[in-house]
Formats: C-alpha cells, structure tokens, sequence
C-alpha cells in the first residue's frame, strides 16, 4: 500500500482517538491509540500483493499456476489496464489487483481445462514481472 494512503488510512485512526479523548478522556484515548496503531500494522501487512516467479510456478498472493500453462504475457500500462479492469474485463478472469497500482500484466492461460482466460495482475514492476515471466 502506497504511503499516502497508510497516511490517510492514520489519519482517520488519529481523528477517532481524538473523538474518544474528548468524550472519555486519557486512558480510554491511550487504548484506542494503541489498538489503531496496531490495526495500522495489520493492514499495511495484509493488503500486501506478493508475487514471485520460481522455476516451475507462478504465485500472486495465495494463488499460484504453473508457468507450462502460461500463454502470451501482454504488459499494461495506465490506459490499457484501466480499460482491462473496466469495460473489457472477462468475469471469469482471475484478478490480482490493487486499485492503487495503475500499471500490470495480463497472462494468458493455456489450460483447457481451466476455465479462467488470463490472470490480470497488477504490479509497479510491470516490465519485470513481464519478462520474467517469458524468459520461464
């Protein structure tokens, strides 16, 4: 997650303390503080999108296929992921995707068994994530 937005995000933590001081006083502020600074770590580590290339695989979060199974890997900028993501978007296609990112990859699949078309991952390393999937 981008700073901006874990700033933002604390912020609003901060405003809800501030709200719990006035109306219950020190104690009650000093515990809301410190349980939302700790969600403030739980967030930052659970929206975190992971992805890693091995020799056999490829994972994004949870998901994983492997890379015999891949197609074609298009990389997408600002304009054509948007428009992916939007009006030309599959219902069947497996998202990988972070609304803060404005650039990806889309990888096809060539499974005939599997019914998803192409994963759509998004990633601010595009053009790495890119070719490390073609050179595997």
């Amino acid at each position: 997650m981008p700073l901006w937005l874990l700033a933002l995000i604390y912020f609003f933590f901060l405003s809800f303390v501030l709200s719990v001081w006035a109306a219950l006083g020190n104690s009650a502020a000093l515990m809301s503080f410190l349980a939302l600074s700790a969600l403030m770590v739980v967030i930052a580590i659970r929206t975190r999108l992971i992805i890693q290339v091995s020799q056999s695989e490829l994972m994004v979060g949870r998901a994983h296929i492997e890379l015999k199974y891949i197609g074609e890997v298009t990389e997408l900028d600002s304009a054509a992921m948007r428009n992916i993501r939007s009006r030309d978007a599959n219902p069947l296609a497996f998202l990988g995707i972070r609304f803060w990112s404005s650039t990806g990859v889309k990888v096809e699949l060539t499974d005939k068994r599997d019914k998803t078309p192409y994963w759509l991952i998004t990633s601010n390393k595009a053009n790495q994530l890119a070719q490390a999937l073609r050179v595997n």
